[in-house]
């Protein structure tokens, strides 16, 4: 999977599921794979679940999670964030 096929079959339809991204044909959302991955769930596992799926759909689930983490590099998501170092606290604000 190249750097950008997720966008071969992930989807973000207003009208599906609120607008999250989903993979596309379908109402699974990114998150739920993603959820699964998380808990250590094999991809045999998670296609077993949700048989409709693919491997290269779990694999673009990942590849969005990838690119929506550099997206937030450039273009920070959250305006505070709360670094904990040994005793003390550190709040950095972003503009």
């Amino acid at each position: 999977m190249g750097v950008d096929d997720w966008r071969d079959r992930v989807s973000i339809d207003p009208q599906i599921c609120h607008g999250k991204p989903c993979i596309k044909g379908t109402r699974i959302m990114v998150s739920i794979i993603l959820d699964y991955l998380k808990a250590g769930e094999s991809a045999a596992a998670i296609l077993s679940q949700y048989p409709t799926l693919k491997d290269e759909d779990i694999r673009a689930a990942i590849a969005y999670a990838a690119w929506l983490a550099h997206e937030e590099e450039e273009q920070p998501l959250h305006t505070q964030v709360t670094v904990r170092k040994s005793s003390s606290t550190r709040t950095c604000r972003t503009l």
